[in-house]
Order: structure tokens, then sequence, then C-alpha cells
């Protein structure tokens, strides 16, 4: 007898992402636009600091004119590669261009973003992007084969994101990795407002405990608090009780909660954590600490 394996979550939509909490998120892929404006900011701004390193070096008569054009070359690959990786280590998944277009890179895991996948990400990028660009130039009626070949290169990197459903270049592939819009979480006020005060009362959590999530995760919670309340069906609502189990597992061993939750108590623990997460950070966000998701922390180490 054989089995198959089912999910929850559609593999064909591109937009889910299954993170390790086990609640799909929706996240948007990011479109070529932002992607192409980010990139040209991006190289914009590498290029004005190859741009001052090169006139640095001619005041200071370390180049000649003869050189001046592959110290220039250099100097952009040597600026970029850092750029690039330090950026999206520093912000998680975002340069400054991907910061002014509203997009990041996520792991296809849901996982933290590793300095591994980043580097190898954007080592790709030299032969997916500047490559392409630099064949261009080189393109030359008179070679008919070389450019042929390039030409068929530049049409190959182009149509390798155009013909996936997360736009993932070849570093995305091999890194893991693909690039989404920011989410703009919206917290709906009326859910905090219609908990029964036993509920909000019953559980404690203490501000070390709070620290772990951001808004994203919060409102990834409260769709799974509202999904609750209009489960009709028992099959499913059995299936739903299962995802509860799962998530509270989750959550108290990420916040190291030690008291065990009856099932009876199962929405009263969520709706109890929304009330006291939502609350902290917005006490947050009044000094200025925008929580955006779990991986803040992350971020902070980083600066």
């Amino acid at each position: 007898m054989r089995f198959r394996r089912t999910s929850n979550t559609p593999k064909a939509d591109p937009n889910v992402l299954l993170p390790p909490e086990g609640v799909p998120l929706n996240l948007q892929v990011a479109g070529m636009g932002s992607r192409f404006g980010a990139q040209i900011t991006d190289i914009l701004i590498t290029g004005i600091g190859m741009i001052a390193l090169l006139i640095l070096l001619a005041v200071m008569n370390l180049t000649s004119p003869q050189t001046l054009g592959a110290v220039a070359a250099m100097l952009f690959f040597v600026i970029r590669i850092p750029y690039y990786v330090v950026t999206e280590l520093a912000w998680n998944g975002q340069t400054i261009g991907k910061r002014m277009m509203k997009i990041k890179v996520v792991s296809r895991d849901g996982l933290s973003l590793s300095a591994h996948a980043l580097v190898v990400r954007n080592l790709m990028k030299e032969a997916e992007v500047f490559l392409p660009a630099t064949l261009v130039l080189t393109l030359d009626a008179t070679a008919l084969w070389s450019s042929l070949i390039a030409l068929g290169w530049i049409v190959g990197t182009i149509m390798v994101p155009l013909m996936n459903k997360r736009r993932q270049r070849l570093g995305d592939m091999i890194a893991g990795t693909y690039v989404i819009d920011l989410p703009t979480p919206i917290l709906l006020k009326d859910l905090a407002e219609t908990t029964p005060k036993p509920v909000k009362d019953k559980f404690t959590f203490l501000a070390h405990q709070l620290d772990h999530y951001g808004a994203l995760e919060l409102q990834t919670l409260e769709d799974l608090l509202r999904a609750t309340e209009r489960r009709t069906n028992s099959q499913v609502h059995a299936q739903h009780h299962a995802t509860l189990d799962s998530v509270i597992g989750k959550i108290r061993r990420k916040i190291s909660f030690a008291d065990p939750i009856p099932p009876s108590d199962r929405v009263a623990f969520l709706r109890a954590f929304y009330n006291a997460q939502r609350a902290h950070l917005e006490q947050k966000q009044l000094f200025g600490d925008r929580r955006q998701d779990k991986f803040h922390a992350d971020q902070t180490s980083d600066d």
C-alpha cells in the first residue's frame, strides 16, 4: 500500500513561504521592475565610490592615463563585492537600492539568511549581471561567432529569472534565496479589543520572552486566530487544532515557556500571547524600535 504525502501549503504558489513555525506566510515575489531599479541604484552608489577613489589615486599620482581604465575596472570590482555582501548581512537581505525599492532577499526555507548564501548569490551576480553588461559593450558584427556566443549568454541570463515563478536568477537558485516585496503588516485593533479579560489575565509573558518576534510574525498569528474563528467543518477543524498545537509548541520553545498548555486553553494562550506581543511591539515602536520580523535580533547583533 502506498501513501501519498500531502501538505496544506500549496507548492505551486510562489508567494507562499513556510517558516519553521509551520504557519504559511504569503509574501509577494518582487517584480523585475523593482529589482532592476534597486540594481541600478546600487550600481550608481558603487560607481560613485569607484570614481571617488580613482580621483584620489590620480591626485596622488598613483596611476597614469594609460592604466586608468584597468584601475577603474579593478576598483569597481573590489568595491561592489563587499558592498552587496556587507549591506545584505547588516540589513537582513537589503542593500541601499533594495531598501529604496522596498524589497528584500529571503531564504527559501524561511530561516535566517546565512553569510554563505549571501556571498554565493552575490558572487554569481558577476557572471549574471556584470559579465553580460560587459559583453554588450564588446559585441562586434565583424566577429560573428564570438558575438553570437556573447549574445546567447546575455539572453540566457535574462531568461532564467523570467522562466521561474519566484523570479530566481542562478545565484538565487544556488544560494536557496529569492527576492520579495517588503511586507507591510497591518494589525487590526478589534482582535485585541474583543479578547475577554480572563483570557488576557490567564497567561503572563515577560519582556525577554516577547523580544523574539516582530510585526510580521504577529500579523501571521492574527491571521491564524481569525482562521480559528471561521472553522466549521469537523475534519478541517481537527487539522487546524493540530496546526495550533504545532505553533504553540514552537512558540513555547522559542520563548522558553515552561508551563504546559491544556488543549482547552490553546486559543486562550495564543490570544494572550498575541495581545502581550502586540503591546510590547507598540511600546518599542514609540521609541523608534521597529521590529519587522523575528530576524531583528540578528540585525542588531550584526550592527
